[in-house]
């Protein structure tokens, strides 16, 4: 096949016109990749902010025996169930006998909650926190955090709860402690707050 010279010229062109295109969408690509690096790191940021801030919520209540949020007023050894009733409802799942806990689901960005009772006052409440955003809520909280916030655990322990081995690290607060139930160092399952 015999190209004439003005043809050569004109698909000589054409393959760096579309060669400077494809160049142009490359550039946009990795100015999008680094976009949305900078917004996965600002989210990250975020969570693990407002994670803090949760964590942080427990210190001062827990003097009190007392959790922040949907529960608070409530206290370890001192409500009743009949005030839990009064402030937060029927449990979605009701205690079954005397060892058992009435549990609160979590719901529409609200945290769960399980209470146990002992000769009908509070004996123990566990805090869950969110199933929606779960990383800015607990989930966010990991040992690493709690550690280099709250210093050192007045005691830590692990246990096997059915096939998983968990870690409790324990800060007494006052006449009360909280225990942080830990299924690995970055993944916080649970809360206890209870008289020591």
């Amino acid at each position: 096949m015999n190209i004439t010279k003005p043809a050569k010229k004109a698909i000589m062109t054409i393959t760096v016109a579309g060669m400077v295109g494809l160049g142009a969408v490359g550039a946009g690509t990795t100015y999008s990749v680094h976009q949305a690096n900078a917004a996965a790191a600002a989210d990250a940021g975020y969570a693990s902010k407002q994670a803090l801030q949760t964590l942080n919520s427990f210190y001062k209540p827990a003097l009190k025996g007392q959790f922040p949020g949907a529960v608070s007023g409530l206290s370890v050894g001192k409500s009743t169930r009949q005030d839990v009733l009064h402030k937060i409802g029927e449990p979605e799942n009701p205690m079954k006998d005397a060892d058992g806990f009435d549990v609160y689901s979590a719901n529409m960005g609200n945290p769960g909650y399980a209470i146990h009772y002992k000769l009908g006052k509070i004996r123990e409440m566990r805090y869950f926190g969110t199933n929606v955003e779960r990383q800015t809520n607990i989930g966010g909280i990991t040992m690493k955090m709690l550690k280099q916030n709250w210093y050192a655990p007045s005691s830590v322990s692990t246990f096997k709860t059915g096939k998983k081995t968990q870690t409790k690290l324990t800060y007494n607060r006052g006449n009360y402690k909280l225990e942080f139930i830990f299924n690995s160092s970055t993944e916080l399952d649970h809360v206890n707050l209870l008289t020591k």
